[in-house]
């Protein structure tokens, strides 16, 4: 709380416009928040979060911070401008109670709010409100503290005002307090890796203002987070365990008109792409005009300068847009008054006029860029021309793989043992390490909708890897084919054979390994599988007890534990215990029942929630770079479980 309340002139009642009520929310969550599981607790924090950023956004707050209280409640803070308090023109209501209590209330949707906004549809804060048990809201603004308590969404009465002598009559800003409405969400335990993640991401697209996180739960070390350099800073810290290419990397902030554009670009030695668009600090998973614009400007800038300085030799075409991606790095943030985005997600950005702004800036300065930094440019433009051959050579390679597909037809490759459905839908395939596991499971499996693939040797590590040598692996290939979905540019998820693929392998060191080698091939070359929720680990059981004639299965020690007191009431003695050292131990019959019935395994979805912490841990534990890994490996070992080596 150190701004001073002369900032609150200009911004009033007026600014609040109120577009319709609050009642459907606490009926339908979801159309607001997503869910009411984790993610959905999580929401409400981002929305009283954004409020601070839009704040800061324009230029009236410079500090936000999150504290976890004892009780399971959230305290978010900004010393910003403060909510408005008078009587608002509409509601004949305090401002403040209007912007807590209506839905579509704010200074979003015109007057002088806000020229900036990551709140579009403008339901945050109430939202907020009507799906906490109790909120309080605490607006310090012109020598006054104003005071507001709420259950369930309803005003428990008017608002207090309160009159502030010395330093504190100077303070302005906002906090509220809410505890997440347990008859709303199937959890309320917050995870404080994922608000960290979440507040260092905004602290780097808001460069000059600091997030502050405190847990009074845990008692644990505030955290901070501020970066002068913005997105600059982003990229460089997306690349700390990377190789760049150009040191330090390209950056422009530009402002056009109402819009402002902020990118950082930086090539690494690594073969995959990592580029992240965000408009008004709100990240666009499926990109956008923005990331149209960009491509298309750095795809041409590449070839000019490369042409210009007669790096294409005789034969080589223009560069594509996927080898000047290939190890390439980038942050865009655009910051507009009136954003356009394709959904409630907010999943890609739709303005037409912010791609010819983008790639006309991104042109114009990254080839300055190029020519100002002619070794860094030669560098860039080296890796490029190396991707286009390796490009060439994949395109032969694939077309081979694809090809070799449609000849084999219904026979497909290897030892598949496909299944008789053709419903993508009800069919899933499981990918098991070895003949002899492979062998168990084709006699255990149900023939209507179970397809078999085993592998006999492990996949080749494709994070060291570009496209043409991965499809030279034999392994590699006869997933591609069965799968019938295609690679690279042609990946088809719509043609895929199986909507449930599962990785089964031994729960020993080189079933681990394999599981890797395949969750990596996975993300880096069919995310959308992942995406799909079409993904699966399989969990056999560690151990099968046996009590007379009665059989438990066991997936963990503790399980083992607590089964044998069950089976026997304390008599241990009695109960023989086998511990399964791979999937081939088990009859067909055992390894049915276990772990491939729909009715009673048990079995992991893939999720990928965090791309950036899931490419960073692929990067360390399978990358080239032995440093990083050597060093997760000693942070980690303790926690290690189970380990048969």
């Amino acid at each position: 709380m150190a701004k001073k309340d002369s900032k609150s002139a200009g911004y009033g009642a007026k600014d609040i416009q109120v577009l319709e009520g609050l009642d459907p929310v606490r009926k339908r969550p979801g159309m607001y928040i997503g869910s009411t599981g984790v993610e959905g607790l999580h929401h409400l924090i981002w929305e009283v979060v954004d409020n601070g950023v839009d704040e800061a956004m324009a230029g009236f707050a410079d500090t936000i911070t999150v504290k976890l209280l004892p009780d399971g409640a959230v305290e978010v803070a900004d010393n910003g401008r403060g909510i408005p308090t008078e009587m608002h023109p509409q509601t004949k209501k305090s401002t403040l109670e209007t912007v807590l209590t209506t839905l579509h209330a704010g200074g979003k949707f015109g007057g002088g709010g806000y020229k900036v906004s990551g709140g579009l549809h403008g339901v945050g804060v109430s939202v907020v409100n009507a799906l906490s048990e109790w909120l309080k809201a605490e607006v310090y603004r012109d020598g006054y503290l104003y005071t507001q308590e709420y259950v369930r969404g309803k005003a428990k009465s008017n608002v207090k005002k309160t009159k502030l002598t010395g330093a504190k009559a100077k303070e302005s800003g906002t906090v509220i307090t809410f505890r997440a409405d347990a008859q709303i969400f199937s959890t309320l335990e917050y995870n404080q890796k994922q608000i960290l993640e979440r507040l260092r991401q905004q602290a780097y697209l808001t460069k000059r203002v600091r997030f502050v996180f405190i847990s009074e739960a845990e008692k644990a070390v505030p955290y901070s987070f501020y970066f002068e350099d913005g997105v600059r800073a982003y990229v460089e810290s997306l690349n700390e365990r990377r190789e760049p290419v150009n040191v330090p990397p390209f950056y422009i902030e530009k402002g056009i008109d109402d819009v402002t554009f902020e990118i950082a670009v930086q090539y690494t030695t690594e073969f995959n792409e990592l580029v992240y668009p965000f408009a008004n600090n709100i990240f666009n998973p499926e990109g956008g005009t923005h990331l149209t614009g960009f491509r298309s400007a750095i795809t041409r800038s590449l070839n000019d300068y490369a042409k210009k300085n007669n790096l294409l030799k005789n034969g080589d075409g223009a560069l594509t847009g996927d080898d000047v991606r290939e190890g390439l790095t980038a942050v865009i943030s655009v910051k507009l008054g009136d954003p356009q985005f394709e959904g409630q997600t907010k999943a890609k950005l739709g303005n037409p006029e912010i791609r010819t702004a983008v790639e006309s800036v991104m042109n114009d300065y990254f080839s300055a860029y190029l020519e100002e930094h002619p070794n860094e440019a030669r560098k860039i433009i080296g890796k490029t021309l190396l991707a286009a051959k390796a490009r060439l050579a994949a395109r032969a390679a694939r077309d081979t793989v694809i090809r070799k597909g449609i000849l084999e037809g219904m026979t497909l490759p290897g030892k598949l043992a496909d299944c008789s459905s053709r419903k993508p839908e009800e069919s899933e395939i499981f990918i098991v390490e070895g003949d002899s596991a492979g062998g168990t499971a084709k006699q255990g499996r149900n023939r209507r909708f179970q397809a078999i693939l085993p592998l006999r040797g492990k996949p080749l590590n494709v994070e060291k890897s570009r496209l043409d040598k991965m499809l030279s692996n034999e392994e590699i290939k006869i997933m591609i084919i069965a799968f019938g979905a295609g690679i690279g540019d042609q990946f088809d998820i719509e043609k895929i054979r199986y909507h449930r693929i599962v990785i089964m392998t031994d729960a020993d060191v080189d079933g681990e390994h394999i599981r890797t080698l395949l969750l990596t091939f996975f993300f880096r070359h069919m995310p959308q599988i992942i995406e799909k929720g079409y993904l699966y680990i399989a969990q056999p059981p560690l151990y099968k007890l046996s009590f007379g004639k009665e059989v438990r299965y066991a997936y963990s020690d503790a399980e083992r534990d607590k089964e044998i007191a069950l089976m026997t009431k304390g008599s241990e003695s009695k109960v023989n215990i086998q511990r399964y050292k791979g999937l081939g131990e088990m009859n067909a019959s055992q390894l049915w029942e276990t772990t491939m019935d729909p009715e009673s395994r048990v079995m992991w979805q893939v999720t990928v929630e965090n791309a950036k912490a899931a490419d960073e841990i692929f990067s360390v534990l399978m990358g080239s770079d032995v440093a990083p890994r050597k060093k997760f490996i000693q942070t980690h070992a303790k926690e290690v479980k189970n380990l048969d080596v």
